[in-house]
């Protein structure tokens, strides 16, 4: 009689593709049946929990993870509560032999990996984490000094000295599926109700991976070579809108990276142009990544100490009228009422 095949998790996180997705890939490459989960948690960020405009996006994004993965033979198994409890929980019925999943650098994510591993060592599982959110693994970005930059222009400099991303990779072949007790994409409530406010968001936005690849390419082809003059310019249109696909992990940094190269590669002028400006927009990403890994109280504390004793205002009624565009300044109204409308 065959022995059942102990299963791994692969838990996915802010990396919601199957593409390029290196975790998938060594869940893939270890033959054993995968049980693909996403957790929602709004308890371990605490207040810093994603919002509404966010939870509308996630919603659209689940759900196209699942239909990729139903093309292949599997669905996607959702759970909400704290992360470590849940997978502790999932892990006691599954006996599953890993974890596999992306590392975060969000303020929580180093104790809570922590905590991960520590249960799982206790299960006699394994957790193992991969590359994946950044282009550079802020251990790899340090300074002469030993100590992280402050400073975005040297860091970038140091960026682009170091090895190069590596090239993009492809969709795994996935082999046989585990099953576990999953809630409904409809139980985790992210979409609102009333009022609903989402039809701006749904006529600017699609959310998902093949929609985030449509998003790049378009970019290259429409506005790449006019990025560097354009790209400040508050009428028109010229940004790459790919922030909430890399937000939710819909494409990787290293696709866009590598895209945005093969564009430009053998090539002057504007388009040459263009690609570096892209790229340097996207250096900072990654400096906001490191420095929020490096000093994780940054949401709360100012990095340069002397910003706390600025002294703010606490005028409610000003707050509304700025959230609400209507403070009587056309730039800073236009700029919040399109981002009521679009998210």
């Amino acid at each position: 009689m065959a022995t059942r095949q102990a299963p791994v998790i692969v838990w996915f996180r802010r990396d919601l593709r199957l593409a390029d997705n290196e975790a998938l890939i060594a869940a893939a490459k270890s033959c054993a049946p995968f049980l693909p989960l996403y957790i929602l948690d709004d308890e371990t960020p605490g207040a810093f929990r994603i919002g509404g405009a966010s939870r509308w996006w996630l919603h659209f994004s689940l759900a196209a993870l699942d239909q990729s993965l139903a093309k292949h033979g599997g669905n996607l198994v959702l759970r909400q509560g704290p992360a470590a409890h849940v997978l502790a929980e999932l892990l006691e019925q599954s006996d599953a032999a890993a974890i596999h999943a992306t590392r975060g650098y969000d303020p929580w994510d180093a104790k809570l990996e922590a905590t991960i591993a520590e249960l799982c060592k206790k299960k006699g599982a394994e957790l193992r984490l991969h590359p994946g959110q950044l282009l550079f693994a802020p251990d790899d970005i340090i300074a002469g000094s030993g100590k992280p930059y402050r400073v975005f222009t040297p860091f970038w400099k140091a960026c682009l000295a170091a090895p190069a991303p590596r090239p993009p990779m492809k969709v795994p072949k996935l082999g046989q599926f585990a099953e576990a007790e999953s809630k409904t994409l409809d139980d985790l409530k992210l979409l609102p109700t009333k009022p609903d406010w989402g039809g701006g968001l749904r006529s600017a936005w699609e959310s998902g991976e093949d929609a985030a690849r449509r998003r790049l390419s378009d970019f290259i082809d429409a506005k790449l070579a006019d990025y560097d003059d354009d790209r400040s310019k508050l009428d028109g249109d010229p940004t790459s809108r790919l922030s909430p696909y890399l937000h939710f992990g819909e494409i990787s940094p290293n696709q866009v990276w590598h895209a945005v190269r093969h564009a430009a590669e053998g090539r002057r002028g504007k388009i040459r142009k263009g690609a570096e400006a892209f790229l340097r927009e996207l250096g900072w990403r990654e400096f906001s990544y490191h420095l929020l890994h490096r000093f994780p109280d940054m949401p709360t504390t100012p990095l340069r100490p002397e910003f706390a004793r600025f002294p703010w205002g606490s005028d409610k009624n000003a707050l509304r009228a700025w959230q609400q565009g209507q403070t009587g300044y056309p730039i800073v109204d236009a700029a919040m009422r399109q981002l009521w409308q679009t998210g």
